[in-house]
């Protein structure tokens, strides 16, 4: 008998512990429930190279829903204050349930905070149901929609390849934001809270003992220039094409606009899909990144890669002579009848075609060589150490690696019968030769450092890790061209500005020296694009830059405009011809433009 007593009162002190002084049963006992809060870092901030704020955060509000909780709804109350209809409610509960009967899912997401108002104020009446913090993007100016990039609601793909999403996160999805996403982010926190029947909080879980804080993602520094980037978009208003502008010596990019363009604001918010299939299906296609996937023949600008590699095989020499029939030359034309002979300075200072054919013929029949493809492999392989054919691989974005035709090539197209004058429109920039705008500018940034580059990128600091400012600094030689060569083209590109028979010489600025040199590239599909690449100031170069305006013609009429302005703007902070800035600003390209070859 004693035994059962005891017994007894063993269960009755178990159960008034139970009951008094745990938790568990405390909670059920006034109808206190626990949820999990997941608490969502604020993603990194991004500046440009002067500490401008390009991107910051807005907070926004997930309207959460864990359908087991839902119960005696007054639906029509609740879509009233949401402002939508019963057929959305059932849709969106429907996708609930699917994912989880248990688990939180995003119900209605993005509420600003006057949207968000009217419902917080009577949560009581809907259990199931809470609001869950967030953030998104804000552009404080409408520029650089390519760099930065956008983001948006993860994939099934980004689930399956991130055990760190959960249905409904955010994530980057180009540009900037794709490419730095893991250091954008940050780390998610939660928290664990008491809730009661009336679906309000009552506060932390034993004051916080389970929760975890989240972290905010790195502030990014890029080498953008805020005001330069501002200008080229407003330069290449009503054009179709792209500017790319470096730093010379560090391959940073100052510039880089792809046009037609549009308000990275655009992409944010539940507006973002709506918009998207907008741009999308936008016959101009503003999505595409012209800068550094759009490929182009390079025309004329290639002329500068002939002449080195011609220089430092000895095929030519900077004095070598030929005569050209202009327009009545073959069986390359040129594009105007000019002064021949004509030594290789004066070549390049008019774009003689005539010219360069026939040092590329040289080129290929140089007899150092077994036979004409044993020299062409020679020449591909040289042209490929200037950046071309390749990728850069930093963190530009989109980005496509152009082409260099090569030997296999021409073997497989013309049956390994082929010589110099088969492939002679490679020796004006035409043909199978295709380059990005970001190449051309490297070409640019080569030649105005006498030999070199560094591979041109965006980022020049992060918050909190000071190795990544450093990610790109390796100089790359092109250590087969003797510098005398390189010092000899930017003499030359020089009297494209300021020669007496210069092509851009109706852009020379008396206090700003500039080197460039015009191209004007067939199109097949079309009519030609306008081409200009450049650097200044000659003797101590601050910016290289390349401009390509699709379906304009003649490189010397707007391409080189442009590069000169964007050069002025970024040495002196402003312009001085202001008929010139005027005529390109309200110039509209797109829909009707002369051609001209040269």
């Amino acid at each position: 008998m004693a035994g059962f007593v005891l017994v007894a009162v063993i269960f009755l002190v178990r159960l008034f512990y139970l009951q008094v002084f745990t938790d568990q049963y405390r909670l059920s006992a006034h109808d206190i429930a626990l949820r999990r809060v997941v608490e969502y870092p604020a993603r990194g901030r991004i500046y440009d190279r002067n500490h401008k704020l390009l991107v910051y955060n807005d907070a926004v509000y997930d309207l959460m829903v864990i359908p087991r909780q839902v119960k005696q709804l007054d639906t029509a109350k609740f879509c009233a204050l949401l402002e939508i209809d019963k057929a959305f409610f059932k849709k969106r509960m429907k996708k609930a349930r699917q994912y989880s009967y248990y688990k939180p899912s995003v119900f209605l997401k993005q509420l600003s905070k006057p949207e968000k108002g009217p419902i917080e104020e009577v949560m009581y009446e809907f259990p199931g149901f809470y609001f869950q913090t967030r953030t998104l993007r804000h552009y404080p100016q409408p520029i650089a929609a390519h760099v930065l990039g956008s983001v948006g609601e993860v994939s099934p793909g980004n689930l399956k390849r991130d055990a760190y999403y959960r249905q409904g996160d955010y994530i980057g999805k180009s540009g900037m934001e794709w490419f730095y996403e893991k250091e954008l982010r940050g780390r998610k926190g939660s928290r664990l809270v008491e809730v009661d029947v009336h679906n309000n909080v009552k506060g932390s879980f034993q004051n916080g003992k389970f929760d975890t804080l989240a972290v905010s993602g790195a502030d990014l520094t890029l080498s953008l220039d805020e005001k330069l980037q501002a200008y080229a978009q407003l330069l290449m208003n009503n054009k179709k094409g792209s500017i790319v502008a470096i730093q010379p010596r560090t391959g940073q990019i100052l510039a880089f606009i792809s046009s037609p363009t549009y308000d990275p604001n655009l992409l944010v918010g539940r507006k973002r899909s709506a918009n998207y299939n907008m741009l999308f299906h936008d016959s101009l296609r503003p999505l595409m990144d012209r800068a550094s996937a759009g490929t182009y023949p390079p025309g004329s600008t290639f002329k500068l890669v002939q002449a080195l590699i011609a220089l430092q095989d000895h095929v030519v020499s900077t004095h070598t002579v030929f005569t050209c029939q202009g327009t009545a030359s073959k069986p390359i034309a040129c594009a105007e009848d000019h002064v021949s002979p004509l030594d290789m300075k004066m070549a390049i200072e008019l774009s003689c075609n005539t010219y360069f054919w026939k040092t590329f013929r040289a080129i290929i029949n140089n007899p150092k060589y077994a036979n004409t493809h044993d020299a062409y492999e020679a020449w591909y392989k040289e042209v490929l150490l200037f950046g071309f054919g390749h990728r850069f691989n930093t963190d530009i974005p989109s980005e496509r690696p152009g082409n260099i035709p090569s030997r296999a090539y021409f073997n497989k197209l013309y049956r390994g019968s082929w010589n110099a004058l088969t492939i002679r429109s490679l020796s004006i920039g035409q043909g199978e030769v295709l380059v990005t705008p970001v190449q051309l500018a490297n070409l640019a940034a080569i030649i105005a450092n006498g030999g070199y580059y560094v591979k041109p990128h965006f980022l020049t600091g992060m918050s909190g890790d000071d190795t990544l400012s450093g990610r790109y600094t390796k100089k790359f030689y092109i250590h087969n061209i003797d510098p005398a060569y390189f010092r000899f083209a930017k003499q030359a590109m020089n009297a494209v500005f300021d020669g007496p028979k210069g092509t851009a010489r109706a852009y020379r600025m008396d206090s700003i020296s500039q080197a460039g040199k015009t191209g004007t590239a067939q199109n097949p599909h079309g009519k030609d694009h306008s081409i200009f690449m450049a650097f200044a100031p000659v003797k101590d170069p601050k910016i290289a830059i390349a401009v390509v305006i699709e379906n304009a013609g003649y490189g010397a009429a707007w391409a080189a405009p442009v590069a000169s302005l964007m050069i002025e703007k970024y040495l002196r902070g402003y312009t001085k011809r202001p008929r010139l800035e005027k005529r390109i600003i309200h110039a509209d390209l797109i829909h009707n433009s002369k051609h001209k070859r040269r």
